[in-house]
């Protein structure tokens, strides 16, 4: 679609509730059982919730962001529940746009941790979450929300990075200033944790290194439909890594980057390894 005018605002009337239900529906699939009805959507911004919509001139809900507000480790936090915009309404940065109403909404509500999931599998989602925002993961999460009946879902295990976003964070600032952390050359050398040419690494030794590589496929969608085993192998191979560096040995996901000479992509950890 052309590029237009674009205003994103907090859902008003039940019609715009009701869109966006429909747009769960045309983007999860209608088999999808973990729909947000209307009425909750709306009873969340009551209540410190965000329910936003990207809207065109002609007041079509291109996409939303959705989730609640509520109590996490004793103090006030939110999760970010969903996010979302129409595949002709991609390229337009728009994802990242309400995350940054989002964002705005929240501080001016005194809240400034935010908690979300992705698919650790999609190159585009890590790219958006840690590079475009800043968020940090803090725990790997096996089948985390188990057949939710979606066709985005068919094929693999519903496993999911939480990720952190501190609001207030002098990196999450400065990347939203578009000035984000350079990665250390030794982030871009460390051992790499893949899958092999027979199937995932189960068998081999996790590298004990302080910066570790784990690659993840440039296009698993791609990799679903024409290899399903291959992109079930590399799932195994991502959830051993990172249940054992993320929420094993508390490592940190530092970020996700794509090498220019070969077009791989790989999340840079820094396991902490050699370090007083």
């Amino acid at each position: 679609m052309s590029e237009e005018p674009i205003t994103i605002r907090p859902l008003e009337t039940r019609a715009e509730h009701e869109a966006c239900v429909a747009l769960q529906r045309d983007i999860w699939g209608p088999d999808f059982v973990d729909v947000v009805p209307a009425t909750i959507l709306m009873v969340s911004q009551q209540v410190g919730g965000v329910a936003s919509g990207a809207f065109d001139t002609d007041g079509r809900l291109l996409g939303f962001v959705f989730g609640i507000s509520g109590v996490r480790d004793g103090g006030t936090a939110h999760w970010s529940d969903m996010l979302a915009v129409r595949p002709d309404a991609r390229r337009l940065g728009l994802a990242r746009r309400l995350k940054l109403h989002q964002r705005d909404l929240l501080l001016a509500a005194g809240i400034d941790r935010v908690y979300w999931t992705f698919d650790p599998l999609v190159a585009r989602n890590a790219q958006l979450n840690l590079t475009s925002l800043g968020a940090c993961p803090i725990e790997y999460v096996s089948d985390m929300y188990g057949n939710t009946g979606s066709r985005l879902h068919r094929g693999l295990a519903t496993d999911r990075f939480i990720v952190e976003w501190p609001l207030r964070d002098p990196t999450v600032e400065q990347v939203l200033a578009g000035k984000p952390p350079d990665l250390p050359d030794a982030a871009r050398a460390g051992p790499i944790v893949t899958i092999d040419a027979t199937g995932p690494c189960d068998d081999t030794p996790l590298p004990d290194a302080a910066w570790v590589r784990v690659e993840l496929p440039a296009d698993v969608e791609r990799l679903k439909t024409v290899e399903p085993a291959r992109a079930g192998h590399w799932q195994q191979c991502l959830r051993r890594a990172f249940t054992t560096y993320v929420n094993t040995r508390h490592a940190r996901v530092a970020g996700v980057y794509t090498e220019a000479s070969t077009g791989r992509w790989f999340y840079a950890v820094d396991t902490g390894v050699g370090r007083a």
